[in-house]
């Protein structure tokens, strides 16, 4: 029986047939463009290939053995037959209540981060006076956590404390304490005490989720200007309110970059080193146990890919539903 004919399908053999010039699908628009793509990760290949394969393949020994130092002579691996592994997941508790706040933390930040990046997107993508220095203003951030503003809060800690603790002087000689004030507020009005900790953890996080939403902004902004304003001028025709283009021409348009942004947010919540799962694993490396610590980086490792996962299959077949 004849395989039917998808876009989205390419079999192995017309994959490799694209980078060979005797094959029948080497001049094809698809085999151009996906030559034209790897040319573009090129770089990255030949530096994951130098710098990251042999770092990779040592951590994961690692995480199979029992690591001896051996002054003089460096290390030695002793197979210890997975139990890295079981001390990760049956004996250090911190790891597993880590594992389990930060994946929580991460749903909450990502959702939070997507919806104000794309509400952001739209807002600065209209006409008005200083769009541009808008627009830089909210990209800032992402040029000073690179490394300016880390600095910065690091040396400025004590100055930081500093502050909190006269604010909270200040919140406690008056007698009022407007956070705690909004929700016993909020605690009395019939709102579920589960979705009030999860607004007030987003509340607690716009600090970080502001800080992380810019390369997301610039993804949908890319986006949303390659909207045909033709699409815009045909729905005024036919009497659609803006509030109707927005669901039916804007979101359909921009929704296969929320998966993008989505993966790209979940890396970045993931990489940061603050979290306790990586202040665990810095812990262990600390106390010279880098079998264990390497054996915590594969299962925080494969839970990542796990949740990258599950996005990419729940934002695709939202993204599928809009094109149909």
């Amino acid at each position: 029986m004849a395989r039917k004919y998808s876009p989205d399908y390419w079999s192995p053999r017309e994959g490799i047939g694209a980078f060979l010039p005797w094959s029948g699908t080497y001049r094809t628009m698809r085999a151009r463009n996906a030559r034209t793509g790897v040319r573009f990760i090129f770089p990255f290949i030949i530096g994951f290939l130098l710098f990251m394969l042999m770092p990779l393949i040592q951590s994961l020994q690692f995480s199979l053995s029992n690591v001896k130092l051996v002054p003089g002579e460096g290390y030695s691996l002793v197979w210890n037959n997975f139990k890295n592994f079981h001390y990760a997941v049956a004996i250090d508790a911190n790891f597993n209540k880590a594992i389990v706040d930060e994946s929580l933390k991460m749903v909450i930040n990502t959702i939070a981060t997507l919806v104000l990046s794309f509400v952001l997107a739209v807002i600065l993508n209209q006409n008005f006076k200083g769009r541009t220095l808008a627009r830089a203003i909210f990209f800032l951030p992402v040029i000073l956590s690179s490394g300016v503003l880390a600095g910065i809060e690091q040396t400025s800690s004590s100055s930081f404390n500093i502050m909190t603790a006269v604010s909270q002087e200040a919140a406690s000689a008056s007698g009022v304490n407007l956070s705690q004030s909004l929700q016993n507020l909020l605690s009395v009005s019939g709102v579920g005490s589960g979705a009030l900790q999860i607004v007030f953890d987003m509340i607690d996080a716009i600090y970080d989720i502001v800080m992380a939403s810019g390369i997301q902004i610039i993804v949908f902004l890319s986006g949303l200007s390659a909207i045909s304003p033709s699409l815009y001028e045909a729905a005024v025709v036919e009497g659609c309110t803006a509030w109707e283009a927005f669901w039916k021409i804007t979101f359909p348009m921009l929704s296969p970059l929320l998966l993008v942004n989505a993966i790209y947010t979940i890396i970045d919540f993931f990489m940061k080193s603050s979290n306790s799962v990586m202040e665990n694993i810095n812990t262990l490396q600390n106390s010279s146990k880098y079998g264990q610590a390497s054996a915590q980086s594969w299962i925080y490792f494969g839970v990542s890919l796990a949740f990258i996962g599950l996005s990419a299959l729940i934002i695709s077949k939202g993204v599928k539903s809009s094109e149909n």
